[in-house]
């Protein structure tokens, strides 16, 4: 150790002066990631079917059960075409996040790769993204369960809760509690233990699955071919639209990543289940928007919050699968809620791990081995967009944040692949290079899709996070300046 530096491994960088281009090589990443926190760290306890109901748990969701019809009404019959193209954009995406994820597996995820990669500021907007994508989906994700709660109780007991304390001020109502109230519920489990929110998870993802597969049996029975005519009436504009909405049904296979430390053998476990996730998800939504549009047409299923009960309740005849459906949305969105929270107080974790953002956010209970204080911030902060925004808004501003983070993590994989080739691999994607720039091409044509309204919002929303970087992040950063001589900028740790 140098003199007058503490015993606590911090990384000492030897790069430029400029702190944005500054970084941290994937061995500094994975040995700070052993370390303690607080003296008391995070536990392996999750295996591999953990780790895929886990994956399950954050993508299956808001997306299908209540996001269906958006989509359909942008791409018509074609949607299956649009959840295919969204798809194929997760396929060669998923392949980056199932190397870095064998190479490096630590809680940061997205963030922790580009800071190996990128730098210090790209990794932060990096994180910022990684904010916008699990933080505001857990809102979107809130807000769509709340729809299915009053879709269960008309189907129960033929009443709703009224509309001033279901919906946001943009939806006819003034705050939207139930989705507050789920947000709640799923921090109360999370702040328990890893072994407990992830038991519950594994539990509600087979339930949700099972409802999905009953939903397609059931809808299959009154399929039309007619209903599928005109194909592709909205053209490819519409298709590429849908596309861009049905990317948020997938949003969450990332999050996979973020259990990179609680984990049971990460290096095989996270590739393995990324694709076993994206493959089994990818097979479950093209028989939903299949049978859906098969059954009743596509008109009858756009602009319907609750077009899966729609379907079932009219193919049956009866109010009673319906109510089945609702309970099955239920469970399902309030296993993405605690997912996806799970996956933002881990990135949230590691940013302040590094110095970038408050240490409150890396504490861990002695008791529990969680975040406690983090993940009762983070519900605090994004329930209030689920109790007052409206659902198609938070979705678009998702959907683009995530697709600019799968860049980032795409760009990764090539630019790690040539610097740190001596780098322990257990997963190496197929088809290198094409398989990265594919995935940046695709997601660069979905981010397209979003509209320009959408990315004005996200230009003033990474302008306010660079911002906050050179502000506060730059400043406190854990890395040490000293004499630099490597132009890129690389960290190692303290000899």
């Amino acid at each position: 150790m140098s003199p007058g530096l503490p015993n606590s491994g911090t990384p000492k960088r030897t790069g430029p002066s400029l702190p944005g281009l500054r970084r941290k090589s994937p061995a500094q990443l994975i040995a700070e990631s052993g370390g303690d926190l607080e003296g008391h760290g995070l536990r392996r306890t999750m295996g591999l079917f953990q780790l895929v109901c886990f994956g399950v748990g954050a993508i299956v969701g808001t997306g299908i059960f209540v996001g269906l019809s958006d989509t359909v009404s942008e791409a018509g019959p074609a949607v299956v075409i649009s959840f295919v193209l969204a798809a194929i954009t997760c396929i060669f995406t998923a392949f980056s996040f199932a190397e870095l994820g064998s190479a490096i597996p630590v809680s940061g995820s997205s963030y922790s790769f580009a800071y190996a990669a990128l730098g210090e500021r790209t990794a932060f907007l990096v994180g910022w993204c990684l904010m916008l994508e699990y933080g505001v989906s857990v809102s979107a994700v809130a807000v769509g369960w709340s729809q299915y709660v009053n879709e269960l109780l008309n189907s129960l007991i033929g009443w709703q809760l009224p509309a001033a304390v279901s919906a946001g001020p943009g939806d006819g109502g003034v705050i939207n509690l139930p989705a507050v109230v789920v947000i709640a519920m799923a921090a109360t489990l999370l702040v328990r233990g890893v072994r407990e929110s992830a038991g519950a998870t594994a539990a509600m993802a087979v339930l949700k699955i099972g409802i999905l597969l009953a939903f397609c049996a059931i809808a299959f029975t009154a399929f039309q071919d007619d209903n599928l005519v005109p194909f592709a009436g909205h053209g490819l504009g519409g298709i590429t639209a849908g596309a861009s909405l049905a990317f948020f049904s997938y949003i969450g296979f990332d999050a996979i990543t973020t259990a990179g430390e609680e984990v049971k053998n990460p290096r095989r476990n996270i590739p393995i289940a990324i694709l076993i996730c994206i493959g089994l998800v990818t097979l479950l939504y093209s028989a939903v928007a299949l049978s859906a549009i098969g059954a009743l047409g596509a008109d009858a299923v756009s602009d319907r919050p609750a077009a899966l009960s729609l379907v079932v309740n009219q193919v049956t005849d009866s109010a009673v699968g319906g109510g089945i459906i609702a309970f099955g949305a239920v469970v399902a969105i309030a296993s993405v809620v605690l997912a996806v929270m799970y996956g933002q107080t881990r990135i949230l974790m590691s940013m302040s791990r590094d110095g970038l953002i408050p240490r409150v956010f890396e504490r861990v209970s002695p008791r529990t081995h969680t975040p406690v204080a983090n993940t009762w911030i983070v519900a605090c902060v994004f329930a209030v967009p689920a109790a007052f925004a409206s659902l198609d808004v938070v979705v678009n501003l998702t959907t683009i944040g995530t697709l600019a983070t799968m860049v980032a993590v795409n760009v990764a994989v090539v630019v790690l692949r040539r610097r740190n080739p001596e780098l322990e691999r257990t997963f190496r994607m197929p088809l290198y290079p094409v398989s990265p720039v594919l995935g940046v091409v695709f997601c660069l044509y979905l981010m397209y899709g979003t509209g320009w309204t959408t990315w004005l919002q996200f230009a003033v929303f990474l302008a306010a996070g660079s911002l906050l970087y050179t502000c506060y992040g730059r400043k406190r950063s854990r890395l040490v300046s000293s004499p630099a001589t490597d132009p890129a900028g690389t960290v190692s740790p303290e000899a």
